[in-house]
């Protein structure tokens, strides 16, 4: 599925099962619940923290889909299309970033 097939897919499943659209604030408030569930389950599964009882069905691809899914509906809101959005993100990174990340010695 590309970007853009997926804002048509979630704009489809918004208008038929969703309803309509949560307003841009909720739906802002929903996107930082959702990244705060990955960074959860990134806490305990790969940093220090350890898992409780009712972490033990975590799904991190289901988590991060959650983050993809209202993220997108961010978009749709606000009239962003996602693949040109990315496209000149990745060019301003490639431009602004060309020596950065190669003359880090802590990357080295």
């Amino acid at each position: 599925m590309t970007i853009n097939e997926a804002q048509e897919t979630v704009d489809q499943w918004i208008k038929t099962t969703g309803i309509r659209y949560f307003n841009e604030l909720t739906n802002t408030a929903i996107l930082m619940e959702e990244v705060g569930e990955v960074a959860r389950i990134m806490a305990r599964q790969y940093g220090e923290q350890s898992f409780k009882k009712s972490d033990e069905a975590v799904n991190l691809a289901d988590e991060m889909a959650d983050v993809m899914f209202v993220l997108i509906c961010l978009a749709n809101q606000t009239g962003i299309n996602l693949t040109e959005a990315l496209a000149k993100n990745l060019e301003k990174k490639s431009i602004r970033d060309a020596d950065r990340h190669r003359n880090n010695e802590k990357l080295k």
